[in-house]
């Protein structure tokens, strides 16, 4: 068998998936509240923002390491890169849009 680092390659792919299930499910839980909160919840603007931004977080976290495998690295370095470009893009994706939103109010 051709080794991958220090896991089997054989063995990195046995059995059924329940890292990813389990995240597949609480990512849903946390956009589903998301949603109840900005539609349903009659809170004031900035409360309801900072739920949402808090929920996006700990979405983004379990997908970090549920899916990403941040805690499984061969090379940390490798990672960081990623996360790095991960952090601007996203930085680059939200203030861009509240840039081309405050122009277009």
């Amino acid at each position: 068998m051709q080794e991958n680092g220090h896991v089997n390659i054989s063995q990195a792919h046995r059995g059924f998936p329940w890292k990813h299930v389990i995240g597949l499910i609480l990512s849903l839980a946390l956009t589903m509240i998301a949603l109840w909160v900005a539609v349903y919840m009659t809170l004031p603007g900035l409360v309801t923002l900072t739920i949402i931004v808090v929920l996006a977080l700990l979405q983004a976290l379990i997908q970090l390491f549920m899916f990403m495998h941040l805690s499984e690295a061969t090379a940390p370095w490798i990672q960081n890169v990623g996360i790095i470009f991960g952090v601007f893009t996203a930085f680059a994706v939200v203030a861009g849009s509240i840039w081309i939103m405050w122009f277009t109010l």
